[in-house]
């Protein structure tokens, strides 16, 4: 159980976000040359997709990338108890439940924010899930919905107090309520940050590992946040300035393994980029924050951007090594 490990070890202490387009497997692989510990989650994956469609396509993944925890939207318990079983059988170190996305997409299909107005539903699907598969069962949620009244404690409470007793031992909170029928940037938008809410969680249920997400724009941030709780899930910024993980194994974990510059991981990541040529469009994209805030980041993403392999290589042999 995740309660139990050593602090200093739990791959939970710092965690990259699931954001749907963004956390595919090529931008988890790429992450992995800049940060070996923390635990990666993949994109969300509809239940329904998972057992009607192609399933090795959706869960297929490098080894590289693990720790990796899949998340899954859904509300069918027997049906979110296969995709556990399945998500055990492709050796993710877990799998969570999306219960805090506002997207009307995720709406349609009985998941996402929409979960918290029938907590019940969500620990139904823990129970059924945890009764089928060893890994843990975990459960991503935003403080209430932003109708509810007031700072939205007492909900978030009563949730967390039955997904626990269903077996979920740790719960990531987006300190944010959620408002339906906005999209996921006017929720962020819109809507202001309340981490004293996930903090009084934590004193609430001290067993159970609280991980806080929102807006965590720095590693001093997360390490001020984990004076509160139990982790920290960082989302957009380690998307939009990637390298500014590099020092997260250090200073998190306690591995002083060499950080790579930036043309070591372009030099590593090259085999993978070659491999999946095909892609290139979307793998591009993950790459275009390397050099964020750089004197060379607009040179960096024009090459980029050109698609072209050879314009890439001739990058790389003229960056510096520092």
């Amino acid at each position: 159980m995740i309660q139990l490990q050593e602090k200093n070890t739990c791959p939970d202490k710092i965690s990259i976000a699931p954001m749907l387009d963004w956390t595919d497997r090529h931008f988890r692989y790429f992450l992995r040359l800049i940060c070996r510990k923390p635990m990666f989650y993949t994109e969300m994956i509809a239940c329904p997709a998972l057992i009607l469609g192609d399933r090795h396509k959706l869960l297929d993944y490098h080894p590289t990338e693990n720790p990796l925890i899949l998340q899954v939207g859904g509300s069918d318990p027997k049906m979110m108890a296969l995709c556990a079983q399945m998500a055990e059988e492709y050796g993710y170190q877990g799998i969570n439940i999306n219960a805090g996305c506002p997207s009307s997409r995720v709406q349609a299909g009985r998941f996402g924010a929409i979960l918290m107005k029938t907590p019940e539903v969500v620990a139904d699907c823990v129970a059924e899930m945890q009764a089928r598969v060893r890994i843990p069962v975990t459960v991503k949620t935003r403080i209430s919905m932003s109708d509810v009244g007031g700072d939205g404690f007492e909900h978030l409470f009563h949730f967390t107090e039955l997904v626990v007793q269903a077996g979920c031992h740790h719960l990531i909170v987006h300190a944010r309520q959620a408002k339906l029928n906005l999209s996921p940037k006017d929720n962020r938008q819109r809507l202001p940050l309340n981490y004293d809410v996930v903090y009084r969680l934590k004193k609430s249920f001290p067993d159970v590992f609280i991980t806080i997400n929102g807006n965590i724009l720095s590693l001093d941030a997360a390490e001020d946040h984990l004076s509160h709780v139990d982790g920290a899930m960082i989302g957009r910024w380690a998307y939009g300035n990637p390298y500014a993980l590099a020092d997260v194994d250090r200073r998190f974990f306690g591995d002083n393994h060499p950080i790579l510059s930036r043309k070591q991981i372009l030099e590593a990541f090259l085999p993978y980029l070659e491999q999946n040529a095909d892609y290139m469009s979307i793998i591009g994209t993950h790459l275009l924050g390397l050099f964020h805030g750089q004197p060379n980041a607009k040179a960096y993403k024009q090459v980029i951007t050109s698609r072209d392999l050879s314009v890439i290589r001739q990058f790389i042999k003229d960056l510096n090594d520092d």
